[in-house]
């Protein structure tokens, strides 16, 4: 299943949904697969700079590992294909609105906007509007 590609039904069908968990962006210069097992990433992706992670905020206070920072997520609980062109800019002009930062992860099936703790709330609110008014300019 390839996704949807149509922007407009994209928008209108995206259903965000907020993730009850905190989420802080890491990184480590060094790491072995067994530490990483145990902080359980829902992201990482490997930089010159090391490996980059996404965990659970309880986590890496846990294990006193260092962020700045800390997140919330919003699953776009639509199906977008990988090849699907401007979800990502009308969900950041939505954003902007608000002076929200956005950090987008796209999954397979899903886009996962990370959004600062105090501003998920208005950002869920933005995402709805813009879903529910289905306005793609």
């Amino acid at each position: 299943m390839s996704g949807e590609k149509d922007l407009a039904k994209l928008i209108a069908s995206m259903e965000p949904v907020l993730l009850p968990q905190e989420y802080v962006f890491a990184t480590f210069e060094t790491y072995d697969y067994q530490m990483l097992q145990q902080l359980k990433p829902i992201s990482t992706f490997l930089e010159k700079e090391g490996m980059s992670v996404i965990i659970e905020k309880h986590l890496a206070d846990k294990q006193k590992i260092a962020y700045s920072g800390v997140f919330k997520c919003i699953t776009l609980n639509v199906h977008s294909s990988l090849d699907a062109v401007g979800l990502t800019a009308a969900i950041s002009k939505k954003l902007t609105q608000s002076n929200i930062s956005a950090n987008v992860v796209a999954g397979y099936y899903h886009d996962h906007i990370f959004v600062s703790t105090g501003d998920a709330t208005q950002a869920m609110k933005d995402l709805t509007d813009l879903s529910q008014s289905g306005l793609v300019n």
